[in-house]
C-alpha cells in the first residue's frame, strides 16, 4: 500500500503501517466501521456493518439511510475500523493508554447496482460475520434487495496504526509503588441463546456452537 500525504501518520508515526496484509488482517477481524462524510456542510459519522472483498470494502445499510444515499453519490468519505486489544495501566494517569489496531481508508464509494454483484456482496457480509451461515438461510427476495443499499469502497488509500506492549512511563516514575501493566481484552462468544420459537428438533449448527472470532 503506497502511503499518500493524507494517510501518512503525523502523530506517533512509528505506530503506522502501510502494509496491505496488516491492513487486511485488521479489517477481517472487525465487525463495525465508522463512515465519515460531509452532508450539506454538516460533518456526519455513522457506524455500519462491512466486509472486505479482496481490495474493496463492502458497506451495507438500508435504502432509507441518509448516509448511504449521500455516500453513494461518490462523495469523499473517511472510513475507520478500530480493535481494542488491552487497557494499558501506567504508573501515572497521564501515560495510561490502550493497545489497539486501527485502519483509516479514504476514497469515494459507489453503489453496487448489478443484482448478482449485490447478492455476492451480501453473501460476503454474512460470511464475514458468521462463516457458513449463508448456505442455511433464505436468500434476500426482490423486495428486500430493493430495500438494501450496498456500497463498494476501493482500499487504495489507507493506513493502519497499532499500539502494543507495556506502559511507557517517565523514567522517574518506575520506582513508584503502583501496579502497572496491561489488561488484555478480546471478543469472546458466549453460550448461544435459541430463539424461543425455534422447534426443539432443530440442533445448533457447529458454526454457532463453536464460534470463535480468533479463528478468522
Amino acid at each position: 500500500m503506497n502511503r499518500t500525504p493524507r494517510t501518512t501518520l503525523k502523530r506517533l508515526p512509528k505506530r503506522g503501517s502501510y502494509d496491505r496484509n496488516v491492513i487486511n488482517q485488521i479489517l477481517d477481524e472487525g465487525f463495525i466501521c465508522h463512515v465519515g462524510f460531509v452532508s450539506d456542510g454538516q460533518p456526519i459519522v455513522i457506524p455500519t456493518g462491512y466486509a472486505r472483498v479482496e481490495d474493496e470494502l463492502i458497506i451495507h445499510g438500508s435504502q432509507a439511510s441518509r448516509m448511504l444515499r449521500n455516500v453513494g453519490k461518490g462523495i469523499q468519505v473517511c472510513v475507520t475500523v478500530t480493535l481494542i486489544d488491552g487497557l494499558v495501566l501506567a504508573r501515572s494517569a497521564f501515560h495510561h493508554s490502550m493497545n489497539y489496531r486501527s485502519v483509516v481508508i479514504l476514497g469515494n464509494a459507489s453503489v453496487v447496482e448489478d443484482r448478482e454483484e449485490k447478492i455476492g456482496a451480501l453473501l460476503a457480509l454474512s460470511e464475514h460475520m458468521i462463516p457458513g451461515r449463508w448456505k442455511d438461510v433464505r436468500e434476500p427476495n426482490e423486495a428486500e434487495l430493493q430495500q438494501t443499499t450496498v456500497l463498494s469502497l476501493p482500499i487504495t488509500e489507507a493506513s493502519a496504526k497499532i499500539r502494543t506492549g507495556p506502559p511507557l512511563d517517565d523514567e522517574g516514575d518506575y520506582d513508584l509503588p503502583v501496579w502497572a501493566g496491561v489488561i488484555p481484552l478480546r471478543m469472546v462468544a458466549d453460550e448461544p441463546i435459541p430463539d424461543p420459537r425455534l422447534p426443539s428438533e432443530i440442533t445448533t449448527p457447529s458454526y454457532v456452537s463453536d464460534y470463535d472470532r480468533r479463528s478468522k
